[in-house]
């Protein structure tokens, strides 16, 4: 805990003073000290992203920044800032600051930890953003704008890769600030994402300062619409922010398509960046194909696409089970799949229909243009990939609209407290969720208190692999373990290697000296089938 408050402060101080740097040049877009570092972490995650084409994210990148932020900082003499809460105030934040870091200070638990966010970090600090990277592990060609930011400030400032905590700590500032109560009840239900740099945090986060910035009267469109762009950068699936903005700026204030450039490069950022990575614009989705030479295998794409569509039925069905399907049985199966994720469907759905009534009763343009960005959203999802995690960003802004006059301080307080207790108490004591809610399945990766984090957040390390050659590729395995997050890279997912296998395909670097030029994938060769073979047979082994 005290390591990470040490950290959190740190990064704070230097987002505090980019955030000043930004408002020196585009104005100021957000009040009060948490709209200065909310508009840091903006600034600074756009400027890593651009500078990771070119080179990793490590100290020579790092020490600048932090150095352009404590100049700014002690220069403007923005600490003052800090001595304007009142007596009140200050104790709710400090009891918010200790929760969220005790809550941090745990094992992290969802397992996308392990194998998709320390890995895309540990590639962005080496080597920067690397062309065709998916054709190595496909599910780095993600690359979010979150871990660009997260990775940048791993090196020293936050090794221990707590942004997540931070964003929390800041989000309750912002919520004192602005006097929004009724977001103190989302704090401690956010607190599951704490121990990890998830994305799905900031944009729920970042999702729901817009839209109150929009209820409590902020017309600065364009800083809203790029702000709403990047939160899109981070994770696709909060498309309707971005389009809720944009109706916004047609239907209430007076349209300026200028307003809208800023946004719009941010959006052209996002684009180059899937497009480097990944082959295509949108990450996974293969339309607008350009012809990009490298752009993963149309056989790997389609089974993961195939993988989607079982996920979205808690692996429960077989994908030809699925096809088989009519659209009654599509839906029948979805809201009646077995433990809590049919009850999450069915909430889901409901909370759809509630909120379409309440917006229809209201008569609010505002209210109706947040519905139609939604359904829009909702509609999509339910297209593509209805998992709960890709939707689970609308329960909070159906309850943010639908309670946001009716919610007042002294209830919003003592509810908040009330749900802080208990993830406390289920953090410290694991082994009740995992009993009670054994269907939760996050549960089981839960790990108890100990002692140890008082000081030092609780982090795995296995460091176990295996080193082998395919091809121009030498390439790291972990042993007995389906995840990299602390292997050596470049390292491939087990399970990938038997897909390449069943394709008969492997990836290669462009350029054996430098993986940063990146990677594609090529058929085997009679020599190379018969390397991936003895890989395969000696990674079976290691098992037995």
């Amino acid at each position: 805990m005290l390591l990470i408050l040490c950290s959190s402060i740190f990064l704070i101080t230097t987002l505090v003073g980019w955030g000043k740097l930004l408002e020196n040049v585009f104005g100021k877009s957000l009040n009060g000290v948490s709209g200065k570092i909310v508009m840091g972490m903006f600034s600074v995650g756009l400027i890593f992203t651009v500078v990771s084409f070119l080179i990793p994210l490590n100290l020579y990148v790092e020490i600048p920044a932090i150095l352009i932020g404590f100049l700014y900082f002690f220069k403007d003499k923005l600490y003052l800032d800090f001595y304007k809460f009142s007596k009140k105030d200050s104790i709710i934040l400090g009891i918010l600051a200790t929760v969220i870091l005790f809550s941090a200070s745990f094992y992290p638990f969802i397992l996308d930890h392990f194998g998709y966010y320390v890995p895309t970090i540990k590639w962005l600090t080496e080597y920067g953003l690397v062309k065709g990277i998916s054709n190595l592990d496909l599910i780095l060609g993600q690359m979010s704008v979150w871990h660009i930011l997260q990775a940048g400030f791993s090196n020293f400032a936050d090794p221990f890769l707590k942004l997540n905590a931070v964003l929390l700590i800041v989000y309750g500032i912002y919520i004192v600030e602005s006097k929004s109560w009724i977001q103190l009840i989302f704090i401690p239900v956010l607190l599951i994402f704490s121990q990890s740099p998830s994305p799905d945090l900031p944009v729920i986060v970042f999702s729901l300062i817009v839209l109150n910035e929009i209820l409590s009267g902020n017309k600065n469109i364009s800083f809203l619409f790029a702000f709403s762009v990047f939160t899109f950068a981070i994770k696709p699936t909060v498309i309707w922010l971005p389009i809720f903005i944009l109706l916004y700026s047609i239907y209430i204030t007076k349209f300026d398509y200028k307003k809208l450039i800023f946004g719009s490069l941010i959006f052209l950022l996002f684009i180059s960046k899937n497009i480097w990575t990944f082959g295509y614009p949108v990450f996974p989705l293969t339309v607008f194909d350009l012809g990009i030479s490298w752009k993963p295998n149309p056989e790997l794409l389609k089974a993961s696409s195939e993988f989607a569509i079982v996920k979205t039925f808690d692996e429960q069905y077989s994908y030809a089970e699925i096809l088989k399907f009519s659209w009654f049985d599509y839906v029948k199966n979805w809201l009646s799949l077995k433990g809590m994720k049919s009850m999450i469907n069915i909430l889901f759905i409901f909370s759809l229909i509630v909120f379409i009534i309440f917006s229809i009763i209201k008569k609010n343009k505002i209210i109706s243009l947040i519905c139609i960005s939604i359904s829009i959203k909702s509609i999509l999802v339910l297209l593509f990939s209805a998992q709960y995690r890709f939707f689970i960003d609308v329960f909070f802004v159906i309850f943010f609209i639908v309670f946001f006059k009716y919610l007042k301080k002294k209830n919003a307080v003592l509810i908040s407290s009330f749900l802080m207790f208990a993830v406390v108490v289920i953090f410290s004591f694991p082994n009740l969720i995992q009993k009670f809610i054994p269907s939760f399945q996050v549960g089981r990766f839960m790990a108890p208190f100990e002692k140890k984090q008082i000081l030092n957040p609780s982090h795995y390390q296995y460091n176990q692999y295996h080193s082998y050659k395919v091809g121009n590729l030498k390439f790291n395995v972990s042993k007995k373990y389906p995840f990299n997050f602390d292997t050596p890279i470049p390292a491939i997912s087990v399970n990938y290697i038997f897909d390449y296998q069943k394709e008969q395909i492997f990836p290669q670097p462009i350029d054996n000296n430098h993986l940063k030029k990146g990677f594609i994938w090529k058929k085997l060769n009679a020599e190379e089938k018969k390397e991936l073979d003895k890989t395969i047979e000696l990674i079976k082994k290691s098992y037995q």
